[in-house]
């Protein structure tokens, strides 16, 4: 007895070991590796002192500001056409742990509460996962220095090696790269500077919320008032506007994010300016100037002419950067002439349905701007269109390239890394798992189950079954003006009757189809259905 007992107690513990113990997570050897490419400041920095020590600064919520300034603050050399820290003892390296996903991943990984305002490709690793990608055998990132120019050679030379590392890895698959915003120009660059390397190793390239031609309102604003990358509560623990803008002002990714000037934009994007003037006899007049993206360039100029940062107890000029305007230019004329390898697949994604700042004005007739230099002080009010917050639509669908497929998504432009929509054509794209029945790419829309309800119940020898599905139809198509009448909802119905052999074993469903109007990129689908059985 004592020894069955023994034996039972052994089994109980074997089960609870059992049960306790993670189960492995799903591994696909069969899908080709993917490589994760993120946008502006979207990698997790170090900064490395003379004695090897490592500390983050980017990014990072307490002692934010005071890293940036003294670890992150940088000058141009035009000579290299890279980024130099003021700081001769420090070094800003991008760690490579969890084969580079880890600095791509949450931006800060000591926040603990509202930790999801620093999430960036978190929820595509964790989803990719589920599907069967695997760390370090098909599942890659690349972090790279976002103050330095897109086409930086030493970027360059690490993304070459990565994709040859990645590619040993992976028993010799070529690669699938994803990228998002800013990622999407440095890997055209790449594939235009080092096509060979490229055409070698990539299977399929898909970007997504790339500002192909510029994302010129984002800009203008950033040259003149800085910017934010966290909004909400964080902001007050995080880096200032101006400290941020004084860090980019020396940065040539910035500049190679201007207006693309030889794109014909369907609405020109412009600086306006309330100015006010006085004529011989002293009158004054306040007129609305606009300027052309290559004429704000003067306008910058003038209203950076005295801007300067502190460092180290002394003062140094930050003006507007001509010589990194030169190299951005140059950058441009790189991206403009690159092609897609014959045997590689390019896609694009792009957000919509968000208000996104085009042309910017400053000052108003009841307060006008005085002097260029204060401009920096004013509030910017922005002119929007279509597009993802940060990037115009019409910029990001311009890629100039030969595509498989141009996608647009409702969302915003950081936020669409971690949207079910994208996934779901990402999967399809990646084939990850069985093929999708519900994407069309020919036709550039996509399907979306939103709710699936069944249920069944017994009532008086009956077998009823309700059924209840929604769909969400996602479309770039244009909506064409219409009726009242045609704002309603088409309702279709059917009903089947299968009596069988026997008429009092048959079976009868009645179902309605209720298909709603598109609106603003999107349209609506129900179903409701009933099924009546004879149980006999």
């Amino acid at each position: 007895m004592t020894v069955l007992l023994g034996d039972i107690v052994e089994s109980v513990e074997a089960w609870l070991k059992l049960i306790k113990k993670k189960p492995q997570p799903y591994v696909n050897p069969d899908l080709d590796p993917v490589l994760l490419v993120p946008g502006i400041a979207g990698s997790i920095l170090h900064a490395v002192n003379e004695n090897g020590k490592e500390e983050r600064v980017w990014v990072r919520i307490l002692g934010a500001d005071r890293e940036l300034r003294t670890k992150l603050w940088s000058r141009f050399d035009p000579s290299t056409g890279k980024t130099v820290t003021l700081d001769p003892k420090t070094n800003i390296v991008v760690p490579e742990d969890r084969y580079g996903l880890y600095a791509i991943d949450i931006l800060d990984p000591d926040l603990v509460i509202g930790r999801e305002c620093v999430y960036y490709f978190h929820d595509m690793i964790v989803e990719m996962t589920k599907w069967g990608f695997q760390e370090g055998k098909t599942l890659f990132g690349f972090g790279y220095d976002f103050r330095q120019s897109n086409r930086c050679q030493e970027t360059m030379e690490r993304l070459a090696a990565k994709l040859e590392s990645i590619f040993t890895a992976s028993g010799g698959k070529k690669i699938n790269i994803i990228s998002h915003s800013m990622g999407g120009l440095l890997v055209k660059c790449f594939m235009n500077l080092h096509s060979d390397i490229f055409e070698k190793y990539v299977k399929n390239w898909i970007t997504i919320a790339t500002p192909f031609r510029g994302a010129p309102g984002y800009v203008t604003s950033t040259f003149l008032n800085g910017m934010s990358f966290v909004e909400g509560w964080e902001q007050n623990f995080f880096i200032s506007k101006w400290s941020m803008h004084q860090l980019l002002i020396e940065c040539p990714s910035i500049y190679e994010l201007m207006t693309c000037p030889d794109f014909h934009w369907a609405h020109n994007p412009v600086l306006e300016i309330w100015r006010q003037h006085h004529d011989s006899d002293e009158n004054s007049n306040i007129l609305l100037e606009s300027f052309s993206p290559e004429e704000s360039i003067a306008i910058f100029a003038e209203a950076l002419s005295s801007n300067t940062a502190n460092y180290d107890g002394a003062d140094f000029p930050l003006p507007f950067n001509v010589e990194i305007l030169k190299w951005a230019n140059e950058t441009r004329k790189i991206m403009s002439s690159a092609k897609v390898p014959p045997q590689v697949k390019f896609y694009n994604i792009y957000a919509t349905n968000l208000a996104t700042p085009h042309s910017v004005c400053y000052g108003s007739a009841e307060a006008p701007v005085t002097d260029l230099q204060k401009l920096p002080f004013f509030e910017a009010e922005y002119i929007c269109v279509d597009g993802d917050g940060t990037v115009p639509m019409e910029s990001a669908k311009a890629d100039g390239l030969k595509a498989e497929a141009r996608v647009g998504v409702p969302g915003e432009h950081r936020g669409i890394v971690c949207d079910r929509h994208v996934f779901r054509i990402l999967k399809h794209w990646l084939k990850a798992g069985e093929p999708d029945p519900y994407y069309n790419p020919l036709n550039d829309f996509v399907i979306l189950p939103k709710s699936y309800e069944i249920e069944s119940r017994k009532e008086k020898g009956l077998e009823v079954t309700l059924l209840k599905e929604e769909w969400e139809v996602i479309t770039e198509e244009e909506e064409e003006e219409t009726t009242d009448d045609e704002k309603k909802p088409l309702v279709s119905s059917i009903c089947v009757r299968d009596a069988g052999d026997d008429w009092s074993a048959g079976e009868e469903a009645h179902a309605t189809l209720m298909v709603h109007p598109q609106s603003e990129g999107k349209q609506h689908i129900e179903l409701n259905a009933v099924s009546v059985a004879a149980t006999a």
